[in-house]
């Protein structure tokens, strides 16, 4: 391994410099042929002018030069000159059967170099070069025939092998595969360099460098820089991974920026000086790459740096300078998500609950796709995969196994096809199969992160590691089947002992990562009249909740239809089937499986009859289950129901009282009904909206403004309005384009910033914004600042607005306000969101950009800020008011600053808070380590409920449970209160959101004002150490200097103390919920579910809080607060 490799050491503590460019750097010298071609190949048939490897051989000299000139300027790495030093590449040259010596020499030459300037203090390193190729994999070189290869995968590797052994055998430190504008070059690279190591014994620390070829921000073959480095991040030696070539260092910075957010391993970056001029040349000049090199160590994007095309031994004297003088990037620990990826990365997050793996690309489980395949109309078979990807499907599953079709051709062609389709190869693929080989064809066409389907113990443990390991190679995850050499796993015992098994084989022997195992418990049939068979589906889940508690990051699949297969000919039924059984599949933890995407039902939508009669089957609830069924799919065709209506007096009054009744009551029955009946009686249809509609809306605001009506039902009538507005705007566009009117409403982007998922503010923010004639453009949550500014020039905004809940927001929306501000935009900008305030704005926020900086406290104030803003009459003037406000905040602030004292560490520490730890009564925990709670019961936690801030959060301020007696907002406070009692109600019984808590409790002694974790009772062994901030503020006499360390019996002591954490949610379901009220104009319902999430994750919280304090430590058992 590389851990103790001086490269991986030297990283930890500095950034390390790569060469710049050695094409440049030759065109200098202005060459002839004769110098191309020396003694060694004088009598050679083929012009070999512009063979710049050639040169490590006969001009030894002059490549010596290039090396000593970029290692005297402050390279810590130089690359061999073997860019296209490969068999394949030196085959235009007719000198492929001398790719060996070619990169033997050239390391050589390399290798001296290094040695002359490499001292204890600064060490050189030499890099063997293994550039793309001139040849491709994924990208046919025919735009008529995109099923055409110039080269196959085995022939590459080949080539690669080659070049790695002269490269090792020459004296190289490392291996660097660069310049990838293919992933799946790169990945047959990285294939042979395994080859090698496995052959040989001997390992190198191996670097990746991509390319991205334009500001599209993919590579050529069409990956993002996050699906590239999922695509490769399987490499065992992996040193590093970065982006180098086509782009200049100013271009670079978003594609930077995103794989040093993704990647597990240090970062690199060798941008080229720019980008070419009309002559050919490279403009961008040593201080300005320094420029922006300075800025990307200051973000934290790089731990490598150096230079590519265009660059010269200056460029690279002045970046290393700026190395010198900044700490590497902190390189994040592994999260253990499973990650795939197609030209798009997929990461199983959490909150995404299921991941559907589309089946039809399947010639066992698609007719139309069998006949398609095997008739050969490849092109109408890939719109079964475009279909799929359309209806949902997140990953694609692919299988050739028939026995009429040479499978592994069929494979191959199919898969070489879809790389030319990027509404397909977007997703990740899963290469399914029975046979191994046809797998492996299968993983050689395939450039992102695949999942292999399957491996089994089937055919005993010696098979099953080896394919395991090849997986491994190509970079896959892979299913797992419950299948050993006694058969398919049928109870629930097996199951578990099965996975068990193969799990501690790939764990513990082969080091596969656990987040990318699988496993697939087998969905076998119910309701087939055998007794056996009757506990199946309810084992699977079973076996599902078992492997998700007893099996960390491991992951549970299955083939959904398998369980319906009693019903084939009864499509309703069988999706009814399907729909129940993933249901409670994915409550119990199931991950992903093979689904047809498009015929899925909605839960809640099934009968109600047919749903008891399903699940009693499931759950093998009754004897009878499977008969009842039956005869009830035999007569269930063609039920339905009616929705009755209700009316009231208010219906029969005008039509525009009509509107205004329903603005002011929330009722959205009859709206869309009531504002046809009113375009139709007046002139236009935007009349309507600036008539009965706006007037509604003013007596709303009117109310609101006196304290008459509150947030809630402001919210409902926003509801009634979208509706409205909803139904006439088709007309008020036909009417526009009628009149040749192409002018536009004011445009506010509203977003919640990156790191924060809370949104309920911004989207009552964006509610009210709309219903008076802004148009919104809601990005949602966890918004990146470049993904900001990029929507805002292609909406080309009027204002930005950003919103935030918790404290690292702040930060994030200094970071948005000075990206804005180096992209030069000159849109208003507004902050809002809980932990803001007007001076952290005027302080933070507000000097960061020059073009308006306006806090805005409440959704109430938010009409009348934009409103301003886009008024030339009175933006100016409200601005300058905003910054005369802004300097006597700071003036005010940094009069304080001035005013307070600090202590240095030194004092601080010593005026610690202390106590006599001989008398300190200390509990020891009932129970020591982690413990989970999965599915909390949420009915339970509604008694822990805290409904102050739930008021707070509707911008109704007052104390619970007093602001229900309040004279103004109390008869709102109930109403508001009674609807989410109500919905509670629903969110328990419906089973709408899941909550999940781990509480984990460990041996401590504080050491300083840090804490050390123990992983036992002996305390022989450190598990952590928890570093604290110590306040520094002077304090008044006899007031300490507090950390929380100072709270835990120090080490020397002598006394055993301890510390714990916890961590809770109760947002699991509620995208699903939120979305279906959303896309029903419903944001009232939608903002309430989302208040009410928070509230029950706070109490979800105090009630874990109080366990922890009664039963698992136990330090108040007989508290009664």
């Amino acid at each position: 391994m590389i851990d103790d490799h001086p490269l991986t050491e030297l990283l930890e503590e500095r950034i390390l410099v790569l060469d710049g460019a050695m094409g440049t750097m030759i065109q200098q010298h202005e060459l002839t042929e004769e110098d191309f071609r020396g003694d060694h190949f004088a009598d050679h048939g083929h012009d070999l002018k512009g063979n710049n490897d050639l040169l490590s051989v006969t001009r030894p000299d002059l490549i010596r030069g290039v090396h000593e000139d970029f290692l005297d300027a402050g390279s810590d790495l130089i690359e061999t000159n073997t860019f296209s030093a490969t068999s394949v590449a030196q085959e235009d040259y007719g000198l492929e059967e001398d790719a060996y010596d070619l990169n033997v020499a050239s390391a050589r030459v390399a290798r001296e170099a290094a040695e002359k300037y490499s001292t204890d203090e600064k060490p050189r390193f030499v890099a063997g070069a293994i550039g793309p190729t001139n040849k491709t994999l994924s990208v046919s070189p025919d735009v008529e025939d995109p099923g055409f290869r110039e080269i196959q995968w085995q022939e590459l590797v080949d080539a690669y092998q080659e070049q790695v052994r002269g490269l090792i055998d020459g004296g190289v430190d490392v291996l660097l595969v660069e310049t990838i504008f293919d992933t799946l070059n790169a990945k047959a690279a990285l294939f042979a360099i395994q080859n090698h190591f496995e052959e040989t014994g001997e390992e190198l620390p191996v670097m990746v460098s991509g390319t991205i070829v334009d500001q599209s921000g993919r590579t050529l073959s069409g990956q993002t820089p996050e699906a590239f480095w999922q695509s490769i991040s399987h490499m065992p030696q992996l040193l590093s991974v970065g982006l180098n070539c086509a782009l200049g260092s100013e271009q670079m910075r978003p594609f930077i920026e995103e794989l040093a957010g993704a990647a597990t391993v240090p970062t690199s970056l060798y941008p080229n000086a720019g980008l070419p001029n009309e002559f050919g040349g490279y403009d961008e000049t040593a201080a300005f790459m320094a420029e922006q090199f300075e800025e990307y160590a200051e973000s934290g994007f790089v731990n490598i740096v150096g230079g590519c095309c265009g660059t010269t031994p200056e460029h690279i004297r002045a970046i290393a300078d700026v190395a010198d003088n900044h700490e590497p990037r902190e390189v994040p620990e592994d999260d253990h998500m499973t990650r795939l990826s197609g030209l798009e990365p997929l990461t199983f997050r959490p909150e995404m609950r299921f991941v559907n793996i589309g089946e039809r690309t399947n010639v066992t489980g698609s007719a139309r796709f069998k006949r398609l395949i095997k008739n050969g109309d490849y092109q109408e078979a890939l719109s079964v995969g475009r279909q799929q990807v359309e209806n949902g499907a997140q990953v694609v599953d692919v299988n050739m196994d028939e026995g009429m079709l040479d499978s592994g051709d069929a494979m191959e062609k199919f898969l070489k096809l879809v790389a030319a389709e990027p509404e397909i190869a977007r997703v990740p693929l899963v290469i399914d199969s029975s046979k191994w080989e046809v797998i492996e064809r299968g993983l050689q066409w395939t450039q992102g992160k695949a999942v292999v389907n399957s491996i089994s113990l089937k055919e005993g443990e010696e098979q099953f590691k080896e394919q395991a390991r090849t997986a491994r190679k190509y970079g896959t995850a892979v299913i797992v089947m419950a299948f050993d050499e006694d058969g398919q796993a049928d109870t629930l015992q097996r199951r578990k002992d099965i996975c068990q098994r193969a799990y501690d084989i790939l764990t513990e022997e082969l080091n596969f990562p656990p987040q990318d195992i699988i496993f697939d418990p087998n969905i076998f049939a119910v309701a087939t009249g055998i007794e056996k068979h009757r506990s199946y589906a309810k084992d699977f889940i079973e076996a599902t909740r078992w492997i998700k508690d007893n099996l960390p990051h491991a992951k549970v699949s299955g083939g959904v239809s398998n369980i319906s297969f009693s019903f084939r000919g009864n499509d309703r039924v069988r999706e009814a089937m399907h729909t129940i059984f993933l249901y409670h599949a994915i409550d119990a933890g199931m991950d992903t499986g093979i689904v047809n995407a498009g015929q899925i039902e909605v839960y809640d939508e099934i009968d109600d009859e047919l749903r008891e009669a399903i699940e009693d089957v499931i759950f093998d609830r009754r004897d009878d289950a499977t008969d009842r069924l039956v005869d009830l799919a035999e007569e269930y065709r063609g039920q339905g129901g009616k929705k009755q209506e209700k009316d009231d007096e208010w219906r029969d009054a005008p039509v525009e009282d009509r509107i205004e009744h329903a603005l002011k009551k929330g009722i959205t029955e009859h709206i869309v009904d009531d504002a046809e009946e009113a375009r139709q009686k007046l002139d236009s249809p935007l009349q309507v909206i600036e008539g009965p509609l706006m007037d509604g809306m003013n007596v709303v605001g009117d109310l609101f403004g006196a304290g008459k009506m509150f947030l809630p039902q402001v919210v409902k009538s926003a509801r009634v309005m979208k509706k409205a507005v909803a139904h006439l705007v088709p007309y008020i566009e036909a009417e526009k384009k009628e009149k040749g009117d192409t002018s536009s409403k004011p445009k506010v982007l509203l977003a919640t910033v990156k790191g924060d998922v809370h949104d309920i503010g911004k989207n009552i923010v964006g509610v009210v914004l709309a219903c008076n004639g802004f148009e919104v453009i809601d990005m949602g949550v966890m918004v990146p600042a470049d993904d900001i500014l990029q929507k805002a020039e292609e909406e080309d905004v009027d204002i930005i607005g950003l919103s935030g809940l918790i404290t690292p927001s702040l930060d994030e929306m200094v970071h948005v306000a000075e990206e804005l501000t180096r992209e030069d935009y000159n849109q208003p900008l507004l902050i809002g969101g809980a932990t803001t305030s007007k001076i952290h704005t005027a302080v933070k926020i507000a000097p960061s950009y020059d073009h308006g900086v306006v806090h805005v406290l409440d959704a109430s104030r938010s009409v009348g800020v934009v409103s301003n803003l886009m008024n030339e009459d009175t933006k100016a003037d409200f601005l300058e008011e905003v910054e005369d406000d802004h300097d006597r905040m700071r003036d005010r602030h940094e009069g304080r600053s001035e005013r307070k004292t600090y202590l240095s560490l030194e004092d601080a520490r010593a005026n610690r808070f202390t106590s006599d730890w001989s008398e300190v009564p200390i509990t020891t925990p009932n129970q020591l380590g982690v413990q989970a709670f999965p599915n909390y019961s949420i009915d339970e936690l509604r008694d822990y409920i805290d409904w102050t801030p739930f008021f707070i959060a509707w911008q109704m301020k007052g104390k619970y449970p007093r602001i229900l007696e309040d004279e103004e907002k109390g008869e709102e406070a109930r109403k508001l209160l009674g609807d989410a009692q109500d919905m509670l109600d629903k969110i328990v019984e419906e089973e709408w959101l899941k909550a999940h808590g781990v509480i984990g409790l460990w041996p401590a002694n504080s050491v300083g004002d840090d804490l050390e974790l123990y992983t036992s009772e002996d305390r022989d062994e450190v598990l952590a150490t928890w570093h604290h901030l110590r306040q520094q503020s002077e304090k008044r006499s006899g007031q300490p200097n507090r950390a929380l360390s100072d709270f835990v019996a120090p080490k020397d002591s002598g006394r055993a103390d301890y510390t714990g954490a916890f961590a809770v949610t109760a947002g699991h379901g509620i995208d699903e919920h939120v979305a279906r009220f959303e896309d029903n104009h419903d944001d009232y319902n939608a903002i309430l579910l989302k208040s009410l999430a928070d509230r029950l994750a706070e109490a979800f919280a105090e009630r874990l809080h109080e366990r922890v304090r009664r039963d698992i430590w136990g330090y108040a058992p007989e508290e009664d607060l």
